[in-house]
């Protein structure tokens, strides 16, 4: 059961996130593991790691969600195990047994999936984390859990909240955990599980995005706009959005003038592309082969992505209409929307099957619930290329029609490229 479940979210995730990249898969060792992972996603990033982490992996996760239509089935389908939190009215004192139930997997040389902020958010740094995770390892002695490590975890979203946007996956370096004596009731010491909480905090810190305000990822988000980091690695994206951040930093403190300049600068270049309704990435001359061999696969595949949105895009519709109906957190955005893709969809296919049934026959109606799921691909595929040759068009003109304009445009994006590298690198950073 566990692997046919996994299957499918696999290919819901591969659907749902456009470009999905994992590094340091060779940090995580074979043997007892605690992932300790930062939580800014809902139920997206339990997900993602079912889907990903490479090896099997169980979940901690709020007792809650077990009573939830489909997600208590799905979390229980995967071996999850309940934490008891006092904000959903449950004693803490059952938490006893859970921990106990991990302990015992890890001694199996299993491995489990903690993310110790306790809730997820939409924070610009990390929650002050629970100790969970150093309780659970410091609790397995010696001789259970020989070379038991925890692996910090850092999963970077480069817009949580929509659909077909860029995940990294990335496995720090795994933390040793030095066995200590236990006391009377099994637990380890306060200062010990202290201080290896400190350890994971600190690698969690390194391996995640960390602002001390909202303004400064929104001043980010316009320079990764303007230097069209899309283009490059999502590790690469990373680190330069932390590169930003600690330039960020230090200016503030430094020369606050200079980065309000910065900042005026960015939204004049901003107010001037949205005039034009152009994108930084549709700058660039396209490539004449390249848009050559777009345009013929968009021909190519216009009746069959025309079948697929017919019986998608109304889905896909209600669906946006939901997550913003149902909660205002950016958090939950993503897994309202897959919850309700996970619903949805497969119901759509079953009325629009048995339809097809009905009207033409048995066989008819089978092969419609085997193609739809196709047909709906190729149009999400083909709706993508055509709005990037929509925008790459539109630059096209604006560069032959308002030739000085475009110059203009192009000029200031690499001044202020350069003025963002130029700051970098005064600052050290």
């Amino acid at each position: 059961m566990r692997r046919f479940v996994t299957s499918i979210l696999r290919l819901i995730t591969n659907t749902f996130f456009r470009r999905i990249e994992i590094v340091g898969w060779e940090r995580v060792p074979r043997g007892p593991v605690i992932f300790a992972v930062n939580h800014p996603n809902g139920l997206i990033d339990p997900l993602f790691l079912l889907c990903f982490t490479p090896r099997p992996v169980s979940f901690l996760a709020k007792a809650p969600i077990f009573k939830m239509p489909l997600i208590g089935w799905l979390a229980r389908s995967i071996g999850t195990l309940p934490v008891y939190r006092r904000q959903d009215n449950h004693e803490t004192s059952q938490n006893r047994e859970t921990f106990t139930a991990a302990r015992a997997l890890l001694m199996r040389g299993g491995a489990i999936a903690i993310f110790p902020e306790g809730t997820t958010h939409s924070e610009p740094r990390l929650k002050e984390l629970k100790t969970g995770a150093a309780r659970i390892a410091l609790g397995c002695s010696a001789e259970e859990c020989p070379g038991i490590v925890i692996v910090p975890t850092a999963i970077f979203y480069t817009a949580k909240h929509s659909f077909r946007s860029d995940v990294l996956l990335c496995f720090g370096d795994p933390i040793d955990v030095v066995p200590v004596p236990l006391d009377e009731s099994g637990e380890p010491p306060r200062e010990e599980v202290e201080a290896l909480t400190d350890r994971i905090e600190s690698a969690l810190n390194t391996l995640t995005l960390q602002a001390d305000s909202r303004e400064a990822l929104d001043l980010i988000a316009r320079a990764e706009r303007v230097m069209s980091l899309g283009e490059s690695g999502l590790p690469e994206q990373l680190a330069l959005r932390k590169r930003f951040i600690a330039g960020y930093t230090r200016l503030r403190s430094e020369d606050a003038a200079r980065l309000a300049n910065l900042q005026s600068r960015f939204e004049r270049f901003e107010s001037e592309l949205g005039d034009a309704k152009l994108e930084p990435e549709t700058l660039p001359a396209p490539s004449v082969a390249g848009s050559v061999k777009t345009i013929a696969m968009l021909i190519i595949t216009l009746p069959l992505a025309m079948i697929g949105a017919i019986v998608h895009y109304p889905i896909y519709r209600l669906i946006g209409f939901l997550a913003k109906r149902l909660t205002k957190e950016q958090e939950l955005v993503a897994t309202i929307k897959a919850v309700g893709g996970m619903a949805l969809y497969p119901l759509t296919y079953f009325v629009v099957t048995g339809v097809v049934g009905w009207k033409f026959g048995l066989s008819l109606g089978i092969a419609t619930v085997l193609v739809l799921p196709l047909f709906g691909y190729i149009a999400l595929r083909f709706f993508e290329q055509l709005d990037d040759v929509i925008g790459r068009s539109r630059a096209l003109t604006w560069r032959i029609a308002r030739a000085s304009a475009f110059a203009r445009l192009m000029r200031t994006r690499e001044e202020l490229r350069d003025e963002i590298v130029a700051l970098a690198d005064e600052m050290g950073v």
